[in-house]
């Protein structure tokens, strides 16, 4: 009689290999041969790039993943730093690939790079355990982008509208607004399910920023942290763990929202692993595992396979830190070439005192035209004008040298400029993608009439 295994979908093939392989304790020990920068080196045993290891001794308990091999044996980066880890400790390998536990009891908690709590409330129970290494949809198979994810920001849904599934950029230089404007985006959002991962935040940045969601918002959201003193393995397993939980969700057909801040962060943890594992740094000190693992990265959200009976999404916003305020370094650039979308926080906006600080001209949606109806896109459009007329006549207009009449369009740019602006100030309170259409839609045909 031939037996046939219906395996649930979110089991990998990997992971069943993984099984069959068997438990930990069949698996051979290591011993530490030496530390190289921030990797161990340990000899004895085998296992492939990305495997989970323990290093155990007398004075030291801790992870670490196999980042590299050399003559000397495999590379693994610990988890809490080389700090107590001494010749001769056991290495055991914990299983093939890092796996973290997922599911619905996440939803209002805080958790760390493995998926464990950290908010000081109960354990977690009932979930199971789905690797953090996935490939995406194929690009065939992905369901179209057809329809509107809300984000509640007035400058967002009117000039650069989110499409379920798609993937946007926030770039901004430090202390313009980006983790301020992300709040915004999680409180108004009509997402399901909201997975925020702080890849590299300061701890006290993390707390502020979880104290001012509302109570409707934290019951809906999964927040994986890892802090800027935490070691680069665990940054960058947080990034990959917090698209795994979305993972989930969507296949579970959730529409999701996930918020990362920052990828450039990530990408700083990923240039740290690569060059503990002897790689030689190329682009601006950036080896060439970085820009690898960016499009690995997120490529990962987006909308479910067609294949799949749920019809879940991945919207992903990703920060982008953008340093010494030069759009064209190499994490921006990568970043803006893999995305559909971009919008561009600005320094001397900020600095007058307009929040959130959106750089209307300099930002775009790759998928507005297709998602806005005509008359919303045309509206668009023709605010978006003259903003663009009035920030590149603004200097001429300041000084008094623009003579009026000179310009239709820049006339009017005058004035609705106070109006324009106002609508694109915005403090924490939600609007609606239809009520800021017609509100832009009063201030025009004001303008107009006058």
């Amino acid at each position: 009689m031939q037996v046939t295994l219906k395996l649930p979908r979110h089991l990998r093939a990997t992971e069943v290999d993984e099984t069959l392989r068997g438990t930990i304790s069949k698996q051979p020990v290591g011993t530490v041969a030496s530390v190289q920068a921030s990797a161990v080196v340990v000899a004895g045993i085998r296992a492939p790039v990305g495997a989970c290891c323990e290093i155990e001794s007398s004075t030291y308990l801790g992870q670490g993943m196999v980042i590299g091999f050399n003559d000397q044996g495999l590379l693994v980066s610990p988890e809490q730093g080389t700090q107590g880890v001494m010749a001769g400790d056991r290495v055991r390998v914990r299983s093939m690939h890092c796996r973290i536990p997922v599911g619905e009891e996440l939803l209002g908690r805080i958790v760390d790079c493995n998926a464990d709590p950290v908010d000081d409330q109960q354990p977690l129970s009932g979930l199971f355990k789905r690797s953090t290494t996935a490939s995406p949809p194929p690009a065939s198979r992905r369901r179209p982008i057809d329809s509107v994810l809300e984000t509640g920001v007035k400058g967002i849904d009117a000039f650069a509208t989110l499409g379920r599934g798609q993937r946007l950029g926030l770039f901004a230089a430090a202390g313009v607004g980006k983790s301020q404007l992300l709040s915004m985006i999680a409180r108004g959002t009509d997402a399901d399910v909201v997975v925020l991962a702080l890849v590299g935040e300061r701890g006290r940045e993390v707390g502020d920023l979880l104290q001012s969601l509302p109570e409707h918002t934290c019951k809906k959201l999964v927040t994986v942290v890892a802090t800027s003193d935490q070691s680069a393995t665990q940054r960058v397993r947080a990034a990959h763990s917090a698209t795994t939980i979305a993972e989930q969700f969507r296949d579970s057909g959730k529409h999701v929202l996930l918020l990362m801040d920052s990828i450039t962060r990530f990408a700083i943890a990923q240039r740290e692993v690569g060059l503990s594992a002897g790689e030689i740094p190329t682009t601006r000190g950036f080896p060439p595992s970085v820009f690898a693992a960016l499009p690995q990265l997120v490529e990962r959200a987006g909308n479910a396979d067609l294949n799949v009976s749920e019809e879940g999404s991945i919207t992903a916003i990703y920060t982008v830190l953008v340093e010494g305020d030069d759009p064209r370094e190499p994490i921006s650039d990568t970043m803006q070439g893999l995305l559909d979308g971009h919008v561009h926080l600005s320094r001397k906006i900020a600095q007058a005192g307009r929040y959130p600080a959106i750089d209307v001209p300099a930002s775009l949606s790759r998928l507005q035209r297709s998602l806005l109806p005509e008359k919303q896109q045309n509206l668009a459009d023709a605010a978006r004008h003259l903003i663009a007329a009035y920030t590149e006549n603004e200097d001429l207009i300041r000084i008094g040298g623009y003579e009026d009449g000179s310009d239709p369009v820049v006339d009017q740019a005058i004035t609705l400029h106070a109006q324009l602006e106002n609508f694109l100030k915005q403090t924490q309170e939600s609007c609606s993608a239809e009520k800021a259409m017609q509100q832009l839609a009063s201030i025009l045909e004001a303008g107009i009439t006058a």
